[in-house]
């Protein structure tokens, strides 16, 4: 399989913000699941996308192949295609992915540890919105 040397032209977001891209492919739906389930150990396509259905969604093939993809040429996720037959991929984290899964895992963790309280803070919200709103 010949690699291309073609340029691969830069989108106006990349070049507005590439900061925030790269947060919008680390956090996104299924990146955040990709990345944690891959600070585990390496997958195969179909285990990696079994691992991200237990979250209580399941990926399609389409958004998994999408986020693997957008991941890789991010450099943080390695796809490792083996020459055998039945074809054989399997998914890894680079260390620079391996810092953002930690980074990531750690949000998730904060997220499971309060969600008692923001859930605490957005019926504090709507409450007092809603007396607001009746006050009017």
């Amino acid at each position: 399989m010949a690699v291309s040397n073609q340029v691969v032209p830069t989108s106006d977001a990349e070049r507005m913000c590439p900061h925030r891209l790269v947060l919008e492919h680390v956090t996104s739906r299924w990146g955040v699941l990709v990345l944690v389930e891959l600070l585990e150990r390496p997958y195969r396509f179909s285990e990696l996308r079994r691992a991200v259905g237990r979250y209580g969604r399941d990926v399609s093939e389409k958004m998994l192949t999408q986020t693997l993809q957008t991941l890789e040429r991010d450099g943080i996720v390695h796809r490792d295609a083996h020459p055998v037959i039945p074809p054989r991929v399997d998914y890894s984290l680079t260390d620079l992915g391996r810092e953002a899964a930690e980074q990531v895992r750690a949000l998730t963790q904060w997220t499971q540890d309060r969600l008692g309280q923001v859930e605490q803070a957005r019926r504090a919200y709507d409450e007092a919105r809603a007396l607001r709103s009746r006050a009017s």
